[in-house]
């Protein structure tokens, strides 16, 4: 360490050396010697351990004399520079030569500083070392002797790694704003589109001797906004169609096949067919033009004259059939996922309805989750679905979601409760 601790060692006393009422004893000669070996064992630690800092520290000092212009550099300072030591240290004068020119300004503001005052100033400015650049942080302090400034000294520290770690996280920063907001964007136009090809009603449908309502529970995640759908209207012939289906994926590719599939089963339901033929004219539809993609559904029809709700599925949960304060999960007809096979045969099933019974249609994101069995989540759903008012339903789905778990942090869920009314 250049300038730190240095000269020869002190001779060491001998047993001549005299003390005022007589010569030293043996034990007293032997407690100086012990004293100085202490001290110099201490010297010599100070000087490691400084060492050790400055390297931690990636800082080291100097001092200028301005009198003779002769300057002290400790060893740290020539490896922040890049410079050899047998080059010796740079006069402050010199210091211009190895500054960035655009911090130039910076380096004699410094500098007039700390030559017209008599407190610690700092600056930080950027120098070249090879072919990189070194962001500095220099503290200079003026040395004064008789009134006036007779030299300066510094530390200098190395803070390259500090701003570019500063400059990374600032980036990151930037760019996870930017990602957030571009993805609170897609999800309002995502919002948006499902609300054009989808609105959910307000309160409920008014339908022959039914009350039906409807509740569309968005994934807690951003971007994951999905396919789930539903359609219940009267028909012509005076029957109620009932349907929901989740078309696999999210976004707007979701979004744009779950338009594509509920729009043809509204025009397919003209026809006057039943459930397992519409699901087969769906199923042909996604194999040859909604690629790559799956879909599941559930079609019925009620007859509001004899209460029979018959109904398919393909690849859907079954209903929750509530009566009587008990609830269970209808048994499912046969029918595979549409987009899957062609040409596999659906089945129906049927179902006579009394009046006050409550039929709970629902999509998988309503009981998957990740945390639980999906066995788990139909319990919760069947226990929550038992408590739903047939003459109340709209606040009841609100309560029965709550219940289950509250919205799904990965899948959408789409609810719709048919009351049967006691006319």
């Amino acid at each position: 360490m250049v300038g730190v601790v240095g000269g020869p060692p002190a001779p060491l006393p001998s047993s001549d050396d005299r003390r005022p009422g007589g010569p030293m004893t043996a034990a007293e000669l032997l407690q100086q010697l012990t004293d100085q070996l202490r001290r110099r064992e201490s010297a010599e630690t100070l000087s490691v351990q400084l060492g050790h800092a400055q390297r931690l520290g990636n800082m080291g000092w100097a001092q200028w004399n301005l009198r003779t212009g002769e300057a002290v550099w400790s060893d740290h300072v020539y490896v922040i520079f890049g410079r050899d030591p047998s080059a010796g240290p740079v006069g402050l004068s010199e210091l211009a030569d190895h500054v960035e020119p655009a911090d130039l300004s910076t380096l004699d503001q410094l500098l007039w500083a700390v030559g017209e005052g008599v407190e610690p100033v700092h600056a930080e400015f950027r120098i070249r070392r090879g072919g990189e650049v070194r962001n500095l942080r220099v503290v200079l302090e003026p040395l004064v002797g008789a009134g006036e400034t007779t030299g300066v000294h510094g530390v200098v520290q190395d803070i390259t790694g500090r701003r570019r770690a500063e400059r990374i996280m600032s980036e990151s920063r930037r760019q996870l704003i930017e990602a957030r907001e571009r993805a609170a964007e897609e999800r309002n136009v995502m919002i948006a589109l499902r609300e054009a090809i989808l609105p959910e009603p307000v309160g409920c449908l008014d339908l022959p001797r039914t009350r039906v309502a409807v509740r569309y529970v968005p994934a807690e995640k951003a971007a994951n906004l999905g396919g789930d759908w539903f359609e219940a209207a009267g028909l012509p012939d005076g029957r109620v169609l009932l349907a929901i289906g989740d078309v696999s994926g999210h976004g707007l590719p979701a979004i744009a096949h779950m338009a594509q599939l509920r729009h043809a089963l509204i025009g397919l339901t003209m026809t006057g067919q039943a459930a397992d033929q519409l699901l087969s004219w769906l199923n042909e539809l996604v194999m040859h033009r909604l690629h790559d993609t799956t879909a599941t559904a559930l079609i019925g029809h009620l007859d509001t004259t004899t209460n029979v709700f018959t109904w398919g599925q393909a690849g859907h949960l079954a209903p929750i059939l509530v009566r009587d304060g008990t609830a269970k999960q209808l048994d499912s007809p046969r029918g595979v996922l549409l987009g899957a096979v062609g040409e596999q045969p659906y089945e129906l099933a049927s179902i006579e309805l009394r009046p006050d019974d409550l039929l709970l249609l629902f999509t998988d994101g309503l009981v998957e989750r990740r945390t639980r069995d999906l066995d788990e989540g139909l319990a919760l759903a069947l226990s929550a679905a038992r408590e739903l008012p047939v003459y109340d339903l709209d606040s009841g789905l609100d309560r029965l979601v709550a219940s289950i778990g509250g919205p799904n942090p990965e899948d959408d869920a789409c609810l719709l409760a048919v009351g049967i009314l006691d006319l």
